[in-house]
């Protein structure tokens, strides 16, 4: 067997609180030096070295996974003003072309933007969002070549055929003005935080846009969003983790276009805005931390004393949603660990919940990949049809219209899966109590002929934090995983937002361990009820969910027969000392600021890389992305070299870096099956399930 590389020691001390620190690899942080490509190079190339006996399983699963779907297919058309708008896929590229047909699904097809050839002589290409102009004769979008998070954005003439104008250096946001000839857009600061506003009039000098607002305080970033109606713009001012939302606002119909605050910001009280015939409704938890409530009130009376109640106190969800329609509102919150729709009906003041096709379920208002783009998330207000996208661990995706009038769901389209049969699974809900005995979901989906003895592999995958849920969704790739017999796992632990706030808050800052202690003891409930054993159980986790990966290795290496942790926050301490690291400030109200002494202590008790001892580990598979501006690639790459050094075992020990992109790793469909189809080859070799 080829010796890995070993990463050169460099020591390197500092003290906090009276601790010392010592990192041998703090060196690896030099990007673009040439001792670390080097490093990176050489830790790729043992890396396939490694795994080259797998090579035909690779390509066997690709296959797999490419044979499995439609490769020329097309999305269901959603009606937004006079056209149908829509993407296809087309056999052997890699990328979506978007397309509309004008007042007539039999009109002829009009290519709006074909991304493959955007696409075309670059590594890496994601869009970031895509926004129709309000007359339908320009489009404009956002567009990352190097998964950096850094945008550019064109705004392309769709009569014309042509780029038209363009900013560069920007964030991925963008709305249009009411008059088709300015935008608004995102900027970056040197952290990377999108923390202004700005507004550019078609074919000016990018230098000459106007500031909109900044925002000075680095634990808040801005998101940009119009109303359904079109008539406003509202710039949330927000701090995730520490669950506060301040909310600014835009007529675009008042010549002055003053800039008006909707409340003063509060910690803890978030607010989701929307606009209906004069009247501001909002979705907000300012008199219930733990719940949110609707509300409504007139704009021209938005002082809190004015304020109406809706719906009291009955809304859950750490990130509910609320889509106004022309004669409806939609909610989007959970229930039971599940998200829930709900509808209130403006004329009558009723409220109902849709009735959804299954019990275990995952839910979105858009596609995978298309959060901000302008035919999803249900962007036409003068309609009764409310668009969602539904699936199971079985069931694939599947897009519905749900009739707000009649109240009837209509399919629109299943995504067509060839060779699948839903009948040959079983999916169910298990729970494992927790030491202070909390329930902790299980969602566990195998084939039916899969013997529940111990003896059958099992992955299990987690997440657990930012109050982000882990829904049982459907993922076509993972059946190369259940057509071998292997059962998948999804631990829904404390941390993330499956329950709602509460959930949410038993896993984060002072509550963090709770995270990995819950995933320990569904891996152990997962042992005890037969579902596997220890060394047929791998878990696999990546950015937050790499840090779990991480933490409960060093926990309980003995309870894992592989892990898989992509993109991990490995170093925890080192990386929130720095707050010159994007997403550092975001995140103090997340894991703690270490510069605090008690919460520093927090940290320090699960940090993985600083936890790292010599004892043995299972066989690990650690991925990192040269370009990730959300864990930088030295965290992966640090965690890998002082496990190499301090490990006393010969279990494999892989890292494997992208150089070409960044957190969300490979772009293109293809790309990134051949992705997860290395993933699954290490995870099938390591626990000997043969290359069936």
């Amino acid at each position: 067997m080829k010796t890995p590389p070993v990463a050169r020691r460099k020591p390197r001390e500092f003290e906090i609180h009276g601790v010392t620190f010592k990192d041998d690899y703090f060196w690896l942080r030099n990007k673009e030096t040439d001792e670390v490509i080097s490093y990176l190079n050489d830790e790729n190339a043992y890396t396939t070295e490694m795994m080259a006996h797998t090579e035909e399983l690779q390509e066997l699963l690709f296959q797999e996974m490419k044979n499995r779907i439609k490769e020329t297919d097309e999305s269901a058309p959603i009606k937004v003003g006079e056209y149908y708008y829509y993407f296809r896929t087309e056999e052997g590229k890699n990328y979506r072309i978007h397309c509309r047909k004008h007042e007539s699904l039999d009109a002829p097809e009009e290519v709006i933007l074909d991304e493959n050839l955007l696409a075309e002589g670059q590594k890496y290409m994601q869009i970031g969002s895509m926004k129709i102009s309000p007359n339908h004769r320009m489009l404009a979008i956002s567009v990352d070549f190097t998964g950096g998070r850094t945008f550019a954005t064109r705004i392309l003439d769709l009569e014309k055929g042509e780029t038209i104008d363009s900013i560069s250096k920007v964030g991925y946001q963008i709305e249009w003005d009411k008059n088709n000839d300015a935008i608004f857009y995102s900027e970056l600061d040197n952290i990377h935080r999108e923390y202004a506003i700005s507004r550019h009039i078609i074919g000016a000098d990018q230098s000459d846009d106007m500031r909109i607002i900044e925002e000075a305080d680095t634990a808040f970033s801005v998101r940009l969003q119009k109303s359904n109606d079109q008539k406003y713009i509202f710039i949330q001012i927000e701090a995730h983790a520490a669950e506060t939302v301040d909310i600014r606002y835009l007529d675009l119909d008042d010549e002055n276009r003053e800039l008006m605050v909707f409340y003063p910001r509060t910690t803890g009280v978030e607010f989701r805005i929307e606009h209906h015939k004069g009247y501001f409704f909002f979705l907000t938890n300012i008199d219930n931390p733990q719940t949110f409530s609707l509300m409504k009130t007139k704009i021209s009376e938005i002082d809190r004393e004015s304020w109406e109640l809706v719906i009291d106190h009955k809304i859950e969800g750490r990130f509910p949603q609320l889509i106004a329609f022309q004669n409806h509102l939609v909610i989007v919150g959970r229930k039971e660990g599940y998200a829930s729709l709900t509808v209130f009906e403006l004329s009558t003041g009723t409220t109902y919940d849709i009735d959804l096709p299954e019990s275990i379920y995952g839910l979105q208002l858009t596609i995978d990949g298309l959060t901000d783009n302008f035919y999803f998330g249900n962007p036409e207000y003068a309609t009764e049809k409310f668009r969602f996208i539904f699936s199971t661990p079985t069931t694939p995706t599947s897009s519905y219209d749900y009739d707000l009038t009649d109240r009837y769901l209509e399919l629109k389209k299943v995504d067509e899966i060839k060779g699948l049969d839903s009948s040959e699974f079983v999916t169910e809900r298990r729970y494992a109590t927790a030491s202070d005995g909390t329930k902790i979901p299980i969602s566990l989906t195998y084939k039916k002929d899969v013997e529940l003895d111990g003896s059958s592999p099992l992955l299990l995958y987690g997440y657990g934090s930012y109050g982000v849920s882990s829904d049982p969704r459907f993922y076509s790739k993972r059946l190369s995983l259940l057509d071998r017999g292997i059962i998948f796992a999804i631990a829904h632990i404390r941390g993330g937002g499956e329950n709602g706030k509460s959930w949410y808050h038993h896993g984060k800052l002072a509550n963090k361990m709770s995270t990995f202690a819950d995933f320990i003891t569904c891996a152990e409930y997962l042992i005890a009820e037969n579902f596997t054993s220890k060394d047929k159980l791998a878990i696999l986790g990546g950015s937050a969910g790499g840090l779990l990966v991480g933490a409960v290795v060093n926990m309980r290496p003995d309870l894992f027969g592989c892990a898989v942790a992509a993109v991990p926050f490995i170093d925890v301490i080192s990386t929130m000392l720095d707050d010159t690291i994007p997403l550092t400030t975001f995140e103090y109200t997340e894991w703690g600021n270490p510069n605090i002494k008690e919460q520093f202590e927090w940290m320090r008790e699960y940090s993985p890389y600083d936890n790292v001892e010599a004892k043995e580990y299972p066989p690990m598979l650690i991925t990192a992305g040269y370009n990730d501006p959300n864990v930088q690639y030295w965290e992966p790459a640090k965690w890998t070299a002082k496990l190499r050094a301090q490990k006393t075992d010969h279990n494999l020990l892989l890292l494997k870096t992208k150089m070409e992109s960044g957190h969300m790793g490979a772009s293109g469909r293809y790309d990134l099956m051949k992705e997860w189809a290395f993933i699954y080859s290490f995870i099938i070799d390591t626990l000997n399930i043969g290359f069936c």
